[in-house]
């Protein structure tokens, strides 16, 4: 019995939803057919007439500086750190001594290559003499020879461990961090130094598809950084990317000179001024005034007797949301720019007009 009065109640219920949905949809259906009846039957729109705009290619972006090379420096022999020759924060030159490694094990290795090599040198000479007697085969020959070659080879890996004792600076640039002291035992990996080239400076910015097109490698930028406020800098624009990233913009690097006074730091914010020269004017219509989306190609113009009539038009590049006007359109006409979704080709219309003459 319980549950039949439930039942009664959820359809009572859906019922009165039902009443109240349709007592809704009636109001604003009556609400609509007085604005019509006061139109004349006349579906209400907005329009704009269509002029020629100058078109503005400049814009900026922002992002963060980063150094030139960012190095670290990891050693590539074993033994202990007997000197250490920088500190953090200092300047150093490519080719610099950093630091000295104890060369005790690597002198005694190297010193048993140049034996070994002595050795085979020698006993290759005896095993070439006895193979013109016919004393050894070209088999034994060859094998000492081989052997010879390898020793050689040892030798010079050797000579290379001994001149890597003396660690020097592969890149010129700051010491930005030291990670060893005096004492360190050093394995092959171990991170000496972390080395920062900031002579010059890469701005990572993006830009998206209607921008990067006007970019080309070489082109000089102004760029503005707020730790220098009313200082300009000069830079070059060094690489765009092939491809959009993630959220459709392309990235873009900047290469700014910053030798002369480092003022710059990595991991500042600036902002890139991209100039352009000046545009010839041009046809721009609102994105909006497109029916289904820019490429339909379809827009509704306003006819002389408030009939709104569809016309093909040619679009043209994309800034925002404006769009050129390539071929279709005439300045002084008027074009739909909203409530497009109501009409038909020949419906009548009650246009309002931008009063500020411009298109949305």
């Amino acid at each position: 019995m319980k549950r039949i009065i439930i039942t009664i109640v959820v359809v009572i219920g859906v019922l009165a939803l039902i009443g109240w949905v349709l007592s809704n949809n009636k109001k604003e259906n009556e609400a609509k057919t007085a604005v019509v009846a006061e139109t004349g039957g006349a579906i209400v729109v907005k329009a704009a007439k269509v002029s020629k705009q100058p078109i503005e290619l400049d814009f900026s972006a922002n992002g963060n500086f980063a150094a030139n090379q960012d190095l670290k420096l990891l050693s590539e022999v074993s033994g202990r750190i007997t000197k250490l020759l920088v500190k953090e924060g200092a300047r150093v030159s490519r080719g610099q001594v950093l630091a000295l490694v104890d060369p005790e094990l690597t002198n005694l290795d190297r010193q048993v290559a140049e034996e070994n090599l002595q050795k085979l040198k020698t006993d290759y000479a005896r095993y070439k003499s006895s193979f013109e007697t016919g004393g050894v085969t070209k088999s034994q020959l060859d094998e000492i020879e081989l052997q010879l070659r390898n020793a050689e080879i040892k030798l010079q890996q050797e000579n290379r461990r001994v001149a890597d004792a003396n660690i020097k600076a592969p890149i010129s640039g700051i010491i930005n961090s030291r990670s060893v002291e005096v004492g360190t035992y050093l394995s092959p990996g171990t991170e000496l130094f972390e080395i920062v080239d900031l002579s010059q400076l890469k701005l990572k910015v993006t830009a998206n598809e209607t921008q990067v097109v006007n970019l080309k490698v070489g082109d000089k930028v102004s760029i503005a950084s707020t730790v220098f406020p009313g200082k300009e800098f000069n830079g070059t624009v060094t690489f765009i990317a092939a491809k959009a990233d993630n959220t459709l913009n392309y990235p873009v690097e900047i290469t700014v000179d910053n030798s002369t006074a480092s003022e710059l730091k990595a991991g500042m914010y600036g902002t890139a001024h991209f100039k352009f020269p000046q545009q010839e004017p041009t046809i721009l219509i609102p994105r909006g005034s497109f029916v289904g989306g820019v490429n339909s190609n379809q827009v509704y113009v306003l006819s002389a007797d408030s009939t709104a009539t569809v016309r093909q038009v040619v679009a043209g590049r994309i800034f925002g949301e404006q769009v050129e006007i390539v071929k279709g359109l005439e300045e002084g006409e008027t074009v739909i720019t909203s409530g497009q979704i109501n009409l038909v080709d020949g419906a009548k219309v009650d246009a309002q007009l931008d009063s500020t003459g411009k298109q949305g």
